[in-house]
This record gives structure tokens, C-alpha cells and sequence, in this order.
């Protein structure tokens, strides 16, 4: 066991490519909140961090869990730094509880400074939910929720948190925008827990994907990155506008191929990828398209 994993290493243990499910709710949420007429850059950019914080917790936490129970010995994909061997356990859960922390920190500032005390509760919820993904006794992870788990927190929870925090009250665009980002985000784990089956199936971890099997698995992914541009569709009748975020759904022609004509292990790892940047794209477009109407 290696105590000295390299900046890179540790760089890539935080998963990078994972980010965009972080910004993307933040930034489709400001353009809510634009549309709202109660945009606070300061809020807003503290809202962001908070995301950032808590995923690359989500990550580092992931990593140490799986690590120690032998999850990620065999598996295709990012270096995980545990599983690895090349940075020690106790190290991982130091950075895992750190940011963690530091999302705590950042979400009682945010919740001091806007006053909306109730807040405090769904940060807690939050940060709970990143720890026993993989974390604890029984993690829910392993019980096929975390789907579900990730299209509340970084789908429902983080677009509509970066509303309310600013205007006070949620429009119905920001819910559909949150649904959205929240049916991409869950993409983005649908693909990795696809990838994972074999492994997952082995050492006993019944994710969702292990649970639905390849084919169900595969069909999943595919209403789910479905919903987002039905709910442009749907806003797009009262805000035209809007319909311009339309043309993302072309960045999805590598990822559906692949998800259709049965790419798996590392044939799936560019599925994550695209799949993280057209939520962000969509997101991008969307929150600006919104923000003008």
C-alpha cells in the first residue's frame, strides 16, 4: 500500500469527469432564478461550490467505502485510489470528510446569509446522502437507490436549492429544469452502473443496473436521457425561446449508439463522458434560453 499517490492521482481519484453533474443544476437553476428576477451572483457562485464540494466528497467517500470492502479491484474505468493501492485508506477518508465538510460549511453560510433556516435540513439530508451511498452498514448504493438518490440530490435538490435560496419560491420552469438535469445526472450513473454489472454482480453490490439486467438497464438510459427534451418541449410552448436547447440532443448520437448496439466495459466510458457534457450543454443553453424569456 502506497501512502504517496502523485497530485495527478489524486486529481484523477476525484473524478473530474463527474463534475458537470454539479454545475449543470447550479447553472440551469440560476437561469430560473434570472427568469424569477431575483439573481445573486454571490449566492449563486456560493450555491456552486456547495455542488462542487459535495460530489467531489461524493467521490473521495465512494472511493474509501468500495476501496475497503473490495469493491473496485477489478473494475474498467477512472483510477480509484483506494482500490489501487496507491494512497491509503485513512488519507482518502480524510479528503472524503473534508469536502464534505467544507459543503457543510459553505451551505450554513449560504443559509445564514439568505435566511431561509428550512434549508439547513436539506443540506444535512445531503450530505447523510453522500456518506451512505457507499458509506456505513448498509448502503443504499448497494441496494439499487442510488439512482434515485442522485436524481433527488443533484437533480431536485440542487436546481431548486439555488432557486429558493435566491427568490424564495420555485416556478414550475425551475421544477421542470430540475427534473431534467436530475434525468441526465441519473443517466450518467445508469451508464456507469451499466458498465459495472459484471463486477458489481460478483461482489454482491444490487445497483439498480444489476437489478434491471443489461437490456432493462439499457432501456432505462434511454427514457431517461428522453425526459429532458420533453420538458423543453413542454416549456417551450409558453416560452418559445427555449426550444433553441433542442439542438443538444445531436450531442447524444455517440452515446445512443453505443447504448444500443450493446457497447460495454470500456466501450461505455465515452457514454459517461458525453453523457456529463450534453447535460452541461443542455443546461448551459437552457439556463440562458430561460433566463431571456
Amino acid at each position: 500500500m502506497g501512502d504517496m499517490a502523485t497530485v495527478a492521482q489524486w486529481i484523477e481519484g476525484a473524478r473530474p469527469r463527474t463534475l458537470p453533474n454539479a454545475v449543470a443544476p447550479v447553472v440551469a437553476g440560476v437561469g430560473a432564478t434570472v427568469q424569477l428576477g431575483a439573481f445573486s451572483w454571490w449566492q449563486s457562485l456560493l450555491a456552486l461550490l456547495v455542488a462542487l464540494s459535495l460530489i467531489i466528497g461524493v467521490n473521495f467517500a465512494n472511493d474509501y467505502s468500495d476501496g475497503i470492502r473490495g469493491t473496485d479491484e477489478n473494475r474498467v474505468g477512472p483510477l480509484r485510489l483506494v482500490g489501487s493501492g496507491v494512497a491509503a485508506p485513512r488519507l482518502v477518508l480524510a479528503a472524503a470528510l473534508a469536502c464534505l465538510g467544507l459543503a457543510g460549511v459553505l451551505g450554513l453560510l449560504l443559509v445564514v446569509l439568505s435566511g431561509h433556516w428550512w434549508l439547513l435540513i436539506m443540506g444535512a439530508a445531503c450530505i447523510l446522502g453522500a456518506w451512505f451511498y457507499t458509506g456505513g452498514k448498509k448502503p443504499y448504493g448497494y441496494a439499487g437507490l442510488g439512482e434515485i438518490a442522485v436524481f433527488v440530490f443533484f437533480g431536485l435538490a440542487a436546481v431548486l436549492g439555488t432557486v429558493y435560496v435566491q427568490a424564495g419560491r420555485v416556478s414550475w420552469i425551475a421544477v421542470g429544469a430540475a427534473v431534467a438535469v436530475g434525468c441526465f445526472s441519473t443517466a450518467v450513473l445508469t451508464a456507469n452502473n451499466l458498465r459495472d454489472i459484471p463486477t458489481d454482480r460478483e461482489v454482491g453490490k444490487n445497483t439498480l443496473a444489476v437489478r434491471l439486467g443489461d437490456a432493462g438497464t439499457r432501456r432505462l438510459y434511454l427514457v431517461l436521457i428522453t425526459v429532458p427534451y420533453a420538458v423543453t418541449v413542454l416549456i417551450g410552448v409558453w416560452h418559445p425561446l427555449v426550444l433553441i436547447a433542442l439542438v443538444t440532443a445531436v450531442l447524444l448520437r455517440g452515446p445512443v449508439k453505443a447504448i444500443v448496439t450493446g457497447g460495454t466495459g470500456r466501450g461505455l466510458i465515452p457514454v459517461l463522458r458525453d453523457t456529463g457534457l450534453v447535460m452541461l450543454a443542455w443546461s448551459v443553453l437552457s439556463g440562458l434560453l430561460i433566463a431571456l424569456s
